[in-house]
């Protein structure tokens, strides 16, 4: 269908790809997968590669949803902090926790693994609103050397310069073992991949339901059913179409991006060319594209009707932070939804042969490919790391099918007044 949240850089700079043809009687397979994002495409290639007969259904095109226009930017680790997460569940369970979401960058292995070209570089700086997030943002860097061995550099406020020409900041993390990536190319390389294991992509099919037959689980579609022995509902914001009980588990959040027209000066705005995320709970997220464009996210709504000039909706929250730039030509501006669970930790686990993982709560770009191997490594029969992320907590959103949406937005916009007033 027609998008008008997609005039995205990433869409006008994507490789060239197709799904292969397919014998479209043949509709069985070992493992079925609803959605061509990270999630689906990487568990889709992890299942092949373990020899099980893969299909894979995207009711667009691969890349479509927030795999393939959001910020691109890579950020170890969950929304929660290291510590956080051993004060909830403990040290056994922060550890395991650690080396999956901090240690074990599956994104760089894969793009090594298969060769992808999706411009990726190293580097990710947090930046501090205020100083009192600077303070935690110390403490943490301390926590994670100490207790992790993980290093990162703490940046004072008079050093941020190294990082970004902007007078806002108090200081930062600098994390070396972040980056940033062209998702949609990165989409669309895991996609080339799982075709060259053997995953037989099909594009432009709508999923409506999960069955259950004697013969197993199935994917109903628009236009057959797919047969299988496992499911994995890997749909994130529109996993309500497919599972509505699993819909109430999330709420979606519009986030809005613009990139700008290749800029003279890029590398003196951001001279060590990471991807750079501040503090606030409605954040400002931005990073250099490969052509020395200033890719911006800034801003955020809660209704899903999107402004209707994007660019003049992010532009000032760029303009604040890069007054030099206020007035740059702006070539792309998009968006897309983002699935945010209540304690924004992603809800993953299975229910008999059915697998599901949605939620990352915009940070997603490096778990969601952790998560879908994972969930290839549990349908092999290697459950242990799989449940150590299926065991993370999650509890549906209050309110019901319709007091939901506007219970959570209550509770957003609460949040979002507590950064204007500091």
């Amino acid at each position: 269908m027609s998008d008008p949240l997609n005039h995205s850089y990433y869409a006008a700079t994507a490789h060239a790809w197709r799904p292969g043809a397919f014998d479209s009687e043949d509709c069985s397979c070992d493992v079925a997968v609803i959605g061509g994002g990270f999630t689906g495409l990487s568990a889709a290639l992890a299942c092949a590669e373990r020899g099980f007969s893969v299909i894979l259904i995207e009711r667009e095109h691969v890349g479509f949803g927030a795999s393939g226009r959001n910020g691109g930017q890579l950020i170890p680790g969950l929304r929660w902090t290291a510590a956080e997460l051993e004060t909830e569940f403990g040290g056994e369970r922060a550890d395991a926790l650690f080396d999956l979401c901090w240690r074990d960058n599956r994104v760089k292995a894969r793009i090594e693994k298969h060769g992808i070209d999706c411009d990726l570089k190293a580097g990710h700086l947090e930046a501090a609103w205020t100083p009192k997030d600077f303070g935690a943002m110390r403490r943490d860097a301390d926590y994670l050397a100490s207790r992790f061995g993980y290093p990162t550099d703490v940046v004072g406020r008079t050093d941020m310069g190294e990082h970004i020409a902007s007078p806002l900041y108090h200081g930062g993390i600098y994390d070396p073992q972040g980056g940033h990536f062209h998702p949609l190319n990165y989409a669309i390389g895991l996609a080339q991949a799982a075709e060259a294991a053997g995953v037989r992509i099909r594009e432009n099919e709508r999923a409506h339901r999960i069955t259950d037959t004697p013969a197993g689980p199935g994917v109903m579609t628009d236009r057959a059913h797919v047969g299988a022995r496992y499911v994995i509902d890997a749909t994130d914001s529109w996993i309500g179409e497919v599972e509505p009980d699993l819909g109430r588990y999330t709420v979606p959040i519009m986030n809005y991006n613009i990139a700008t027209a290749p800029l003279a000066n890029a590398d003196g705005l951001l001279p060590t060319d990471a991807a750079v995320a501040d503090s606030r709970f409605v954040l400002n997220y931005f990073r250099l594209s490969a052509d020395k464009r200033l890719i911006f996210g800034g801003g955020e709504r809660y209704s899903q009707t999107p402004p209707r000039d994007i660019t003049a909706f992010v532009r000032p929250f760029m303009a604040e932070v890069f007054p030099e730039i206020a007035d740059a030509t702006i070539d792309y501006g998009w968006g897309g939804a983002v699935a945010v669970t209540m304690n924004r930790l992603p809800h993953i686990g299975r229910r008999g042969n059915v697998f599901f993982a949605h939620g990352f709560s915009g940070h997603g770009a490096l778990v969601t490919t952790t998560a879908g191997e994972l969930i290839a490594e549990a349908l092999a029969g290697t459950a242990e790391r799989f449940d150590i992320l299926a065991s993370l907590p999650s509890k549906p959103f209050p309110g019901g099918r319709w007091l939901r949406r506007p219970l959570a937005t209550l509770g957003l916009l609460y949040y979002a007044l507590k950064d204007r007033l500091g």
